[in-house]
């Protein structure tokens, strides 16, 4: 709600994570020329009755995406979020565990997240693979690009 509120997106405590796990400073991570989002719903779609954050609504994808992908362009590095994200770019389900274990086969460029919440704690301690190997390498990729952007 707060990132809807103040309409600048990880403007929260899972932004805070989420900088820290691609080791940028909060100038860097709003930078247009660095970064860009492209957010699988392009609204807050609200709590369930648990208050839970409801599914993205598939309207938003179907609506934006293609137009919005086609307008930034391909890009270097892609960091896909959380399960909605990654089973709509990838077509992966399956647990959240094995997705993020396997993530060494994806395309060259293509890092798959578990969502940057607090709520995540949990799951984080039990999959210690995510810190030990996927957040090195990515924070290196994100590390190279910057400089290659920084130097031309």
């Amino acid at each position: 709600m707060r990132v809807q509120q103040s309409g600048v997106p990880f403007d929260d405590r899972s932004g805070d994570r989420l900088r820290d796990w691609l080791g940028l400073d909060r100038d860097t991570f709003y930078d247009r020329r660095f970064v860009s989002f492209v957010p699988t719903a392009f609204c807050f779609p609200g709590y369930d009755t648990k208050g839970n954050d409801l599914p993205p609504p598939p309207i938003c994808w179907d609506t934006w995406h293609d137009d919005v992908l086609a307008h930034i362009g391909p890009p270097r590095l892609r960091i896909i979020i959380g399960k909605y994200a990654i089973e709509r770019h990838l077509g992966l389900k399956g647990p959240l565990s094995q997705v993020i274990a396997d993530w060494r086969s994806y395309p060259n460029g293509t890092f798959v997240l578990p969502h940057p919440s607090w709520r995540n704690g949990g799951w984080l301690r039990k999959n210690p693979i995510f810190e030990a190997e996927v957040l090195p390498a990515l924070r290196e990729s994100v590390a190279r690009l910057l400089a290659e952007y920084r130097e031309n």
